[in-house]
């Protein structure tokens, strides 16, 4: 399945885009989490391959990657059992370029592509060193998802878009993974920019925690990643159950936000 396509399919349809993110080999839970979330409504699943350094997350994702990795979470093992998964929707990765540097991009590239994963996306490299990662991952037909930050200048901001496969993610804040109370009042400025730059999807994500946040971001935006929230599903015992219903919440005020923009539109 191509990220990219489905997510323009369904934005092209009046849906707003979802993409939840699990953090994987997350004890027993993670992969019904996956499947809970995709029947729940998400358009994609994002699912964290933990990182003993995960510099761009907060204390939730810390905590879950180092359970995960506590119990021997690894990548080969990860993505054998994401090879199971039958779920309609396409699922990408997120780790780190350590782990990925250590297993090599191309047996890395090819191991995500084998397991049914459809895009990637590794945060902490940069875009002026991105060729041979890029290459290996084209090379297999895995799409990389860029990240831009506010700070992020307007030339370099068109390069990230053109390079960015699957959907461009626009960084709502500056600052780690994690839940806020409000949304930054740099998300929609952010969204805006990307909106003018590139007609790829534009995502947010990083610190929406809400279904309230989620609409407000979407109102600029196509879209939004939400992950420690539903990761704290996971770690307060609620289990993949609990995670579903989160995503559902999100969903339905998607849903319901779109309509009223319609009602009044029309």
């Amino acid at each position: 399945m191509k990220l990219e396509a489905h997510l323009r399919q369904a934005r092209a349809s009046g849906r707003k885009l979802l993409v939840p993110y699990v953090t994987g080999g997350l004890g027993g839970v993670w992969m019904e989490a996956i499947e809970a979330v995709a029947e729940a409504g998400a358009d994609a699943v994002e699912v964290g391959i933990p990182f003993s350094d995960p510099v761009m997350d907060g204390p939730t994702i810390q905590e879950a990657s180092l359970r995960a990795l506590d119990v021997g979470a690894t990548p080969a093992g990860i993505n054998a059992d994401l090879a199971t998964l039958r779920i309609g929707i396409p699922l990408l990765v997120m780790t780190y370029c350590n782990p990925v540097a250590h297993m090599g991009f191309e047996r890395f590239a090819t191991l995500l592509v084998e397991a049914g994963v459809d895009g990637a996306i590794v945060p902490d490299l940069p875009l002026d060193e991105l060729d041979p990662w890029s290459d290996a991952a084209g090379a297999v037909g895995l799409e990389t998802v860029l990240l831009a930050a506010p700070t992020t200048p307007d030339d370099r901001l068109r390069r990230i878009c053109e390079r960015s496969q699957g959907f461009v993610y626009g960084v709502s804040l500056l600052g780690v993974t994690g839940e806020r109370l409000a949304l930054s009042s740099q998300a929609l400025e952010m969204a805006r920019r990307l909106k003018r730059t590139t007609d790829k999807p534009a995502v947010l994500g990083v610190g929406i925690s809400n279904a309230e946040q989620a609409v407000e971001a979407c109102s600029a935006a196509d879209g939004v990643v939400i992950g420690s929230a539903v990761v704290r599903c996971l770690l307060s015992g609620g289990g993949a159950e609990a995670a579903g219903a989160y995503v559902a919440t999100i969903r339905q005020a998607l849903t319901d936000a779109g309509a009223s923009a319609d009602a009044v539109a029309g």
